[in-house]
């Protein structure tokens, strides 16, 4: 019997921020400012940092971000995230910037359904 294929891939993501010129900015968001989220791993370059509430409002959109999503679906073409801050201009743009494959035994401990036992 061939080895049951477990693979599966997300998109790699770069959170920008989007911080117009001459507006109030409240978050401490700077021009340049990102983060990026590798499979489940966010990691900011060295000296830069990011607001938590900033972080707050865009971490729940970034799981299905990196999933694949019909050319219609909002999710495909919305990108970009108001600050929290009704007061604050900035906003977080994210982008795919590459796609990983990963093996779902290697994520996690919960086996795979035998074939044709799918949930």
């Amino acid at each position: 019997m061939a080895e049951r294929d477990d693979g599966f891939e997300l998109f790699d993501l770069r959170v920008e921020a989007v911080v117009p010129e001459g507006k109030p900015i409240y978050c401490g968001a700077k021009a340049g400012d990102y983060f990026e989220l590798r499979g489940e791993m966010l990691s900011l370059p060295a000296g830069q940092g990011f607001s938590i509430y900033s972080l707050a409002a865009v971490l729940p959109l970034l799981a299905a971000k990196q999933r694949l999503t019909h050319a219609n679906d909002w999710m495909t073409s919305d990108a970009e995230i108001a600050c929290p801050d009704p007061n604050c201009a900035s906003r977080l743009r994210i982008v795919r910037i590459a796609k990983r494959r990963f093996s779902h035994a290697e994520t996690t401990a919960v086996p795979l359904p035998a074939q044709g036992e799918e949930k």
